[in-house]
């Protein structure tokens, strides 16, 4: 943005305006000469006779007090009839009205002036003052300082408990009192303190620069927010989760359906939409399918015609992925128009002008079962379901054809496509592949076989479970999975070198066809015990979709609060602006260990680099400004999925059912 000047009343605009206070909610300037105002018919105008000022207050009887950083003058009736030098800057003046008196602060010092005028007097002596504030109310004064902030109790002057230095950022640049919280700006960014804790801003996400020079009450329900580089305005605004999906599916179809596909925008310059372009991902079938998941969920609640014509396009991006290449039921990972992709998995197609990505991964291919199989299942439409139906097939019969493996356009297997009992009891027990591979490839033969009922997948997972161990295989305790022994092979030392958040995602996204689609009761039950085992290890991460897929099994602790924390604090604006949170002084960090969980408690969302459900999310700093995630698999998924399944309500009256959203 660019400040403009505001020539809105000549007289003011002409001034040379050094500072403004407000008094009875009104403006106040000061500029070379005069203290004045255009209220009360513009009768305050006083000469304050300060070289400059940098710093004023004015009571309700409209006494002045103000300072050029050293001299302190106090104006009573037209008349400078008290001055004073202190030998330390002077930070800043507030006039207290609960108080009748001016409080001055300096860098080493607290110090009190009645408001009718008399002596100034020491309240309050300490070295490295930087901010003031009073709590009205609680006779509180809150004191910044470069390591932290103290209180004080202004009917005594003495300090209540010790610093507080257990926050975000410590060197403390501002202290505001605005509603129900107490706002601090530091140069990390700022922060504010309720009855909830603290919730903290920074980053391009929030401000232009961490470096926070001062906080104000904005318009409505707004705080301002000046730092060194601009001034941002933090909005709250009431809405229900309905309307923050609704914002999110507008947030989707502008920016991030590539020829149906679900992709991100990337390639931006410092968060600028108009710079970024549609990414060709390795995973364009894994993120359409979630997003593919999420329409088909929102249309089988509310039988929206867009959310039924959305998975729809999707759907043909889907079926392109096997007819694009020439191999029969196998998916490509993408596809693109030629001369865009340079990497070696790129193949040529036989559609003149067409691309298509090989190498397709296991993660691929359990998104692709999952996103079908919802459709399968809740889509009304006989020829959206049909398709569906079909492409299950497609893909299930190509690997069961060639021996439980997705084979390429080399004849080789994939790198990750193995679901082939050689492969998989490769693994040592304690290698998470030979879990996630059983618990995934019976999802996907009984997904298979619900929809076509071909006895061949029903056949093929009771032998891999029977013959091979696959059941016992998928129901290792969650617990037991860590590093690979010293004896191992080496791809199993490469597969276990600490937890693979991306096998949650493939976990949770199979849960839905292991479960809802088991063979019998016994089974069901058993695979019931295993998402519940694995939700528990995941549950400090508070994961919103995670917790949403454990509720499809009946459980009553599936931390449903912890899920609606996720889609509340997620924030609106999804661009990977560099977020730092590794500084902080008010988390408690544990010791290294598999799991990654840096810290014992998880930060909210809109405090966190933005990911995927694939990514750690005690993760404390990344992102570059570059690039724009799609909500349709962070947050469509878990909301439509909650709402399908009735643990998340629609709201009965509009603009029920969350508070702020910032």
């Amino acid at each position: 943005g660019r400040l403009t000047r505001d020539m809105a009343y000549l007289p003011t605009a002409e001034r040379k305006v050094r500072t403004m206070t407000s008094c009875k909610n009104q403006m106040v300037y000061a500029d070379d000469r005069m203290v004045f105002s255009n209220a009360w018919a513009g009768k305050l105008y006083v000469k304050h006779r300060l070289d400059s000022v940098t710093a004023m207050a004015c009571s309700n009887s409209f006494t002045i007090l103000a300072t050029d950083g050293r001299a302190l003058h106090f104006i009573k009736d037209s008349l400078v009839s008290f001055q004073a030098r202190l030998t330390r800057n002077i930070l800043d003046i507030q006039y207290d009205r609960e108080g009748n008196r001016f409080w001055v602060l300096s860098e080493d010092q607290v110090l009190s002036f009645p408001e009718q005028g008399g002596e100034l007097s020491t309240f309050y002596q300490g070295a490295g003052l930087t901010a003031m504030a009073l709590s009205p109310g609680t006779k509180e004064m809150l004191l910044g300082t470069h390591d932290g902030f103290l209180t004080l109790d202004l009917n005594t002057a003495k300090q209540r408990g010790d610093i507080t230095r257990r926050l975000p950022a410590t060197d403390i640049t501002t202290i505001c009192r605005i509603g129900d919280r107490t706002w601090f700006g530091t140069t990390e960014g700022a922060f504010a303190i309720d009855k909830d804790g603290i919730r903290y801003y920074a980053s391009r996400r929030w401000l232009p620069s961490d470096h926070v020079r001062d906080i104000q009450p904005g318009p409505g329900r707004s705080v301002l927010i000046l730092s060194d580089k601009g001034l941002a305005r933090v909005n709250t605004v009431s809405i229900t989760l309905a309307e923050k999906a609704e914002y999110f599916e507008k947030q989707v179809r502008l920016r991030h359906i590539r020829s149906g596909f679900n992709a991100s925008l990337v390639g931006m310059k410092n968060g600028d939409l108009s710079t970024g372009f549609f990414e060709n991902s390795d995973n364009d079938g894994l993120w359409t399918s979630m997003y593919l998941g999420a329409e088909a969920l929102r249309y089988a609640v509310t039988k929206s015609p867009d959310a039924l014509r959305y998975c729809q396009e999707s759907l043909d991006a889907m079926e392109r992925l096997y007819t694009i290449n020439k191999i029969a039921g196998f998916p490509s990972r993408s596809y693109e128009r030629t001369g865009y992709n340079q990497e070696p998995a790129w193949r040529k197609a036989d559609e003149e002008g067409w691309d298509w990505k090989s190498t397709t991964s296991s993660d691929e291919a359990i998104g692709h079962i999952f996103a079908f199989g919802v459709i399968a299942e809740v889509v009304d439409d006989p020829t959206t379901k049909r398709t569906a139906i079909m492409l299950i097939d497609t893909l299930m019969s190509h690997i069961l054809d060639h021996d439980m493996y997705m084979i390429d356009y080399d004849g080789q297997p994939t790198r990750w496509g193995r679901w082939n009992p050689e492969y998989v009891n490769g693994r040592p027990e304690i290698v998470g592949d030979r879990k996630i591979c059983s618990s995934n490839i019976i999802a996907m033969l009984q997904t298979a076989y619900k929809f076509t009922g071909k006895a061949k997948f029903r056949d093929k997972a009771f032998e891999l479970m029977d013959k091979y161990g696959y059941l016992r295989n998928l129901m290792i305790p969650m617990a037991s999975v860590g590093h690979a022994p010293a004896d191992a092979d080496e791809l199993s030392k490469e597969l276990s070198d600490g937890w693979n958040h991306s096998d949650d995602e493939m976990y949770f996204l199979g849960y839905w066809g292991l479960y809802r689609y088991a063979f019998n009761d016994k089974l069901k039950g058993d695979f019931r015990r295993s998402i519940i085992d694995h939700w528990e290890i995941e549950r400090p991460e508070k994961e919103g979709a995670w917790n949403i897929f454990t509720a499809m099994t009946g459980t009553d602790k599936f931390d449903l609060a912890n899920a609606i924390w996720y889609l509340q604090n997620h924030p609106l604006d999804l661009i990977d602006w560099h977020v730092v949170n590794s500084k902080r002084k008010d988390i408690d960090r544990l010791p290294a260990n598999f799991r990654k969980q840096f810290i014992k408690e998880v930060l909210p969302p809109q405090e966190l680099p933005i990911n995927r459900h694939n990514a750690n999310r005690f993760q404390l700093d990344g992102g570059s400004g570059s690039e724009e995630y799609s909500a349709g698999d962070i947050w469509l998924l878990p909301y439509w999925m909650g709402r399908f399944l009735g643990v998340i309500q629609a709201p009965s009256v509009k603009g029920e059912g969350l508070k702020g959203v910032e």
